[in-house]
């Protein structure tokens, strides 16, 4: 039987008698049938169920694949970052050592006093505040009220800034002593002075901070 005699043979099938059908044609209409079901049953209960979590592990893996290219890019610089790092701790030690220790902070109030005399301004207000301790140094504010010229008043801040401690200058406020007095004027500011914590008042502080953070203890109840 050649294909042309096949398809003579399959358009005089009646579809309603599929019984009378010749055997090879009901067996490849079963079969076809079958591959169709099985298809449709591997869609709705295989590749519905298998997709989701196939798309779940391809997002895994491009962000492992991403962790991966960080950590390859850190190792392959490994030896840049700690050279930055002993840079970076070289620079903090040079800021360091600007600090002050506990107690050559009097002699510290006494320079800044200093350098307001010596740029010829009258001293109002001299105040040091309350000592403030941050994560490794403290800091202590200084209330002052000075009078003079402008010229004078940008010779003490020039002159403050060529300190060999940290000091810097907060809150000012520059206004004349009398409606007309152009050239006697008054400068209210608050200076603020660091100094280094020791190690011992270091592990103080972190020993406070770690009572204060742990519960209090109940007992039976």
């Amino acid at each position: 039987m050649n294909v042309q005699d096949l398809i003579e043979e399959l358009r005089d099938l009646d579809p309603r008698e599929p019984g009378r059908w010749p055997f090879a044609v009901r067996a490849g209409a079963v079969g076809l049938t079958f591959v169709l079901l099985t298809v449709i049953l591997v869609y709705l209960f295989v590749w519905q169920t298998v997709r989701p979590q196939l798309l779940q592990r391809e997002r895994e893996e491009q962000g492992l694949r991403q962790q991966f290219e960080v950590k390859h890019a850190v190792a392959a610089n490994i030896n840049i970052y700690r050279q930055q790092l002993t840079e970076l701790r070289r620079s903090f030690g040079a800021l360091l050592r600007q600090l002050p220790g506990k107690t050559q902070v009097p002699s510290l109030l006494e320079d800044i006093s200093d350098t307001a005399s010596a740029a010829g301004l009258k001293q109002r207000l001299f105040e040091p505040g309350k000592e403030s301790e941050k994560e490794f140094y403290a800091e202590l504010p200084i209330k002052m009220q000075l009078t003079g010229s402008y010229h004078q008043f940008g010779e003490f801040v020039s002159d403050i800034a060529a300190l060999s401690r940290i000091v810097t200058l907060h809150d000012i406020q520059i206004k004349p002593i009398t409606k007309n007095a152009y050239d006697q004027l008054s400068l209210t500011l608050t200076a603020k002075t660091y100094r280094y914590l020791t190690a011992n008042e270091m592990a103080a502080r972190r020993a406070s901070k770690h009572k204060f953070a742990r519960p209090p203890h109940r007992g039976p109840g």
